[in-house]
């Protein structure tokens, strides 16, 4: 293909939104707004409305001429051939599943872009010179199954696969990943691996979960990489006692002690330019009128660089140990948490080292944005690490990989309201599928 001709490559933008929004019937959320696209989305991996859009997948893929394979992860890998039907397959892929309180847009645009990119080749009768394909990963969120995107790690083979299948559903079901890829139908029989599903390369588009576009009046983020983060289970063990005949200091008070915990970790985390949240907290008994003697949370610590996540981890768990001793603490002015000694401990749950994508397809996805916005000298784009996780992390650490990022409003996600405009969801679809084709030029020994 020449430069002529990427420029006629153009998507449907009222296509690309319309089916967007019908599929979005399946798991519709919280509502926001008058209109009928107005609402958030709750679509759970491996829920029954998780089945429903990967139905559609399916069948709209193979519509499009396209073999669909699943794999032991419920991966969906659509394949159109090229030329060259042996060789691995450039993807697009993103995922389908949403948070409990999610948006329409997070992994839903990327998924529907490449389906687009799919419509656009057939209808332009473009004949690649490699296979091109789509993914859907499973439970990318790690919302319902608590491990971030698990399913590109078992096929990275840095999870192992009876790790993944055992995860337990979040708040008390027995439901593992394996005993509901098996009830929804999308327990497959491929490998889950990169030896049996490979990737020439793999693009993802997203938006942005930021403000930093929308606030320079940007369209498209040219991503060069992810920021490390790692993902932690903190148990606090104290002495379940009665809050009307314990005096402060006869209490171990793992809830008062967890607080602290999670506050301290916000100051710490602040102090080295990190990020920290908790995002979970249990805590047993959970009686009004009884000293929480158990408490379990979450913690997410991220920095753009490996060793500051390192320190941050180690200056936690030193600061943790001694708040549950009763050493000093930020809270030296409040009630004390009791004058017996609680317990910390910690379970890694996940480690996502910084990740620095390829540079062919970054520069792919540069030319592609030139392109798409006529715009040479890019003012309208930039060059962006990704403060979030996802699946592409997994993909690029066995096949060149790079992200494509659009504004979505006011920088908000994970959250009903997330949003963005029809225009830039169809800028950035044009640029994967412009990247995806250059990539493909770029393997038959293009320039």
């Amino acid at each position: 293909m020449t430069e002529t001709d990427f420029q006629k490559v153009k998507v449907n933008q009222s296509r690309l939104m319309q089916s967007l929004h019908e599929t979005c019937q399946w798991g519709t959320g919280e509502r926001w707004g008058p209109a009928p696209t107005e609402t958030g989305m709750a679509r759970l991996a491996l829920s029954d409305t998780d089945k429903q859009a990967r139905d559609w997948f399916v069948e709209t893929t193979q519509k499009l001429g396209c073999k669909t394979m699943v794999d032991v992860m419920g991966n969906i890998f659509a394949v159109r051939p090229g030329k060259n039907k042996d060789a691995p397959p450039t993807y697009a892929g993103s995922h389908l599943d949403t948070q409990p309180t999610g948006g329409r847009y997070d992994g839903i645009l990327g998924v529907h872009a490449g389906v687009e990119m799919l419509r656009v080749i057939q209808e332009l009768d473009i004949q690649t010179e490699y296979p091109v394909g789509v993914v859907n990963w499973t439970n990318e969120e790690g919302a319902r199954f608590p491990k971030s995107m698990v399913s590109s790690g078992v096929w990275a083979e840095d999870i192992p696969l009876e790790d993944a299948h055992n995860l337990v559903e979040v708040g008390g079901s027995t439901a593992t990943m394996k005993s509901e890829l098996q009830r929804i139908g999308y327990l497959g029989t491929v490998p889950a691996s990169y030896r049996s599903m490979p990737m020439a390369a793999h693009f993802e588009l997203h938006i942005e979960q930021g403000p930093i576009l929308e606030a320079n009046c940007q369209k498209i983020g040219i991503v060069t990489g992810v920021q490390a983060y790692k993902w932690f289970t903190i148990d606090v063990k104290g002495r379940d006692a009665h809050t009307g005949t314990t005096p402060f200091s006869s209490r171990a008070d793992a809830l008062l002690l967890a607080a602290r915990m999670i506050v301290h970790a916000q100051h710490v985390a602040a102090s080295m330019d990190a990020l920290a949240s908790t995002g979970i907290l249990q805590t047993f008994p959970g009686s009004t009128n009884t000293v929480h003697g158990h408490v379990r949370f979450s913690l997410d610590i991220r920095s753009p660089l490996d060793e500051t996540v390192e320190a941050l981890e180690a200056t936690l768990r030193k600061d943790f140990d001694a708040l549950a001793a009763g050493g000093p603490s930020l809270f030296a002015h409040a009630a004390p948490h009791g004058g017996v000694p609680l317990s910390v401990s910690w379970q890694t749950d996940t480690v996502s080292p910084a990740t620095r994508f390829h540079p062919d397809c970054i520069e792919a996805v540069r030319q592609s944005a030139s392109s798409v916005l006529n715009d040479s000298a890019g003012t309208l784009s930039r060059t962006i690490t990704s403060g979030a996780g996802h699946d592409s992390v997994y993909a690029a650490r066995h096949c060149p990989t790079s992200m494509i990022f659009v504004p979505c409003r006011d920088g908000v996600s994970h959250n009903p309201t997330e949003y963005c405009a029809p225009e830039d969801c169809s800028i950035g679809a044009e640029v994967l599928c412009q990247s995806v084709l250059r990539y493909d030029r770029l393997r038959a020994g293009g320039v």
